[in-house]
């Protein structure tokens, strides 16, 4: 297995309730999982105690062999080998699409870095807009150059939150298969979570479903989702 995850624990600062319990599951190296789940069942906070922009109250993670949290270790954010895509995308806006994946990859020589990026923005299908700034793309171009920037470093592990939620209906579908063959193409494992079940029908090897911050189900997509109709 590559990414574990032992009973994981979290209550954010004042809250009365918990907002993880007891939150266990596997994936193997290339393998792509939805957390799927309603507003406030605790999807984005898996996401950021993955990232170690949070800490648990209790539990493990490990990824890679490495443990990155546990009782007597806590690895920081940077030195997790992880990339995420925010909800916002959180470009710069002040850079051009060619800066903006750049910015991650400063620790490879200076023609490392150049090829780099063209291998991101062609797998992306940017190659054309390194020039351009974040307010001359569409919303499903910002999101392909955020991808691009995430997966630029060679993570480990890809973490998206919400990856479709900022997009028009009519560009979904389509959006939603090129992020599948993008992430399919890069062979990174990756998380996303989502409260749309097309989403995760779509793009997810397996489905881990969220209720109140405790994981009831974990299958595949098609079996999960027959399950919740029926």
């Amino acid at each position: 297995m590559q990414i574990r995850v032992n009973n994981l624990n979290f209550r954010y600062r004042n809250a009365k309730d918990p907002t993880i319990s007891d939150l266990s599951f596997s994936m193997d190296k290339g393998e792509v999982v939805s957390i799927f789940g309603q507003s406030g069942s605790g999807k984005s906070t898996i996401l950021r105690l993955l990232a170690g922009l949070e800490t648990p109250e209790e539990g493990t993670i490990e990824i890679d062999d490495r443990i990155m949290v546990d009782d007597k270790t806590f690895v920081y954010p940077e030195k997790r080998g992880i990339g995420m895509v925010f909800q916002d995308y959180a470009l710069f806006p002040h850079m051009t699409v060619e800066q903006n994946i750049k910015f991650g990859l400063g620790k490879l020589p200076k023609d490392e870095r150049a090829d780099r990026v063209d291998e991101v923005l062609e797998l992306v299908g940017l190659l054309d807009y390194k020039d351009r700034y974040p307010h001359e793309l569409s919303g499903g171009q910002q999101q392909r150059v955020a991808l691009a920037r995430a997966i630029a470093p060679r993570p480990s592990l890809l973490l998206l939150d919400e990856p479709f939620s900022n997009l028009d209906a009519d560009l979904q579908g389509k959006i939603r298969q090129d992020l599948k063959v993008i992430i399919r193409k890069s062979g990174i494992t990756s998380i996303f979570v989502t409260h749309d079940k097309e989403d995760s029908l779509a793009i997810a090897d397996r489905v881990v479903v969220l209720e109140k911050g405790r994981v009831v189900k974990v299958g595949e997509a098609k079996d999960i989702f027959m399950r919740i109709e029926n």
